[in-house]
C-alpha cells in the first residue's frame, strides 16, 4: 500500500533511502529529506506490506510530468516486483502525468513499463 510520507516516518524513511547508492553518506541522505519536506514539488511516498515499511519511491511534480527520482527497496524484499507496485501506484495517484526519470532512475523506469 502507497502511504505519502509525514515526518513520523522520517527514520523509517531514511532507512529505505540509506539503500541508494547515492545516499551512503549521512549528510547527502539529511540534505535528500530536507528537499521532500521543503521542496513543494517533490513528493515521497512508503510501501507497507502487511505492517512493515519496505519500499520507498519519490517524484518531482513539474506541470504534468511526474519525474521518478528515487526508488528504494529493502533488500529482503527485492526481486519480489515491489519496485513495479511501487511505480504502478504512483502513476495511478498522477493519472494525468507523464512520467520521466532522473538517469538514475531511468534503467528502473524503463522496465516498468507494463506498470
Amino acid at each position: 500500500m502507497l502511504i505519502r510520507y509525514k515526518k513520523s516516518f522520517e527514520k523509517i524513511a531514511m532507512g529505505l533511502l540509506s539503500f541508494m547508492p547515492d545516499e551512503k553518506d549521512i549528510k547527502k541522505l539529511q540534505q535528500s529529506m530536507k528537499s521532500y519536506e521543503t521542496d513543494e514539488t517533490k513528493q515521497l511516498f512508503l510501501w507497507k506490506e502487511d505492517e512493515d515499511f519496505i519500499g520507498l519511491i519519490g517524484v518531482e511534480v513539474h506541470g504534468n510530468t511526474a519525474v521518478l527520482i528515487d526508488v528504494s527497496v529493502n533488500p529482503s524484499h527485492r526481486g519480489q516486483g515491489v519496485g513495479r507496485k511501487m511505480v504502478a501506484s504512483v502513476k495511478d495517484f498522477y493519472p494525468d502525468h507523464e512520467f520521466d526519470a532522473r538517469k538514475e532512475t531511468a534503467a528502473f523506469l524503463a522496465k516498468c513499463t507494463d506498470c
